[in-house]
């Protein structure tokens, strides 16, 4: 799923990262406008996952140039500069969302499957069987499935992007997020089932007489 949702590592042929990294630490700034040109598209988009206020999204791209810029001597090359700047952007783009735990949690209950008493779906949708991996994987569907996981409120979104797009471990995601590794665990479930719910609504045709 994270290649097919672009994790936001951007393609960097004919990039010498190395030799861009050093004019960067001398203060060139042809290098400082090759990076934007290089990554910046990628690195929005990145930021835009987490945050649906677009002024929001620049603002955490910029910062995260400033964070890089500041930490140029720590990066030693052992992963692609690409790599680093994404994770810095993400890290960046969460503490934007910790600022705003003031306001009160949106729910998700709106969005989850609704049950009969019997156990039997409300809606009623004809099998889905195309799978998931199948449908990300189309530039159509794409764009589809970042609308719907757009449409989660923050609190899950943030869960879902972390472990499912970002592929990082319950552990890494519970101390990223302060949380409990249950509460990841269950905030996760929660945010696939109303993904899930939003999919089905999207590509699911309703059964004949429903």
């Amino acid at each position: 799923m994270q290649s097919a949702l672009d994790s936001g590592v951007a393609f960097t042929a004919g990039v010498d990262e190395d030799f861009l990294v050093t004019r960067l630490r001398a203060g060139d700034e042809r290098a400082f406008e090759e990076l934007v040109r290089t990554f910046g598209g990628r690195l929005l988009a990145v930021a835009r996952r987490f945050v649906r206020n677009e002024a929001d999204a620049q603002d955490i791209v910029q910062s995260a140039y400033l964070s890089a810029f500041k930490a140029l001597d720590q990066f030693e090359g052992h992963c692609q500069l690409a790599t680093w700047l994404h994770r810095i952007v993400v890290n960046t783009a969460l503490m934007k969302l910790r600022s705003k735990r003031r306001k009160p949690e949106e729910s998700i209950e709106t969005l989850l499957p609704a049950f009969q008493e019997d156990g039997h779906h409300v809606e009623q949708f004809s099998d889905w069987t195309t799978p998931a991996d199948e449908l990300i994987e189309r530039d159509e569907t794409r764009a589809t499935v970042r609308a719907c996981i757009d449409r989660l409120p923050d609190n899950y979104r943030a869960v879902l992007l972390l472990r499912d797009i970002e592929e990082r471990s319950t552990q890494d995601v519970a101390e990223t997020l302060s949380m409990t590794p249950t509460a990841v665990k269950v905030r996760l479930h929660r945010a696939r089932q109303a993904l899930s719910t939003l999919l089905r609504k999207e590509y699911a045709r309703p059964q004949a007489g429903a």
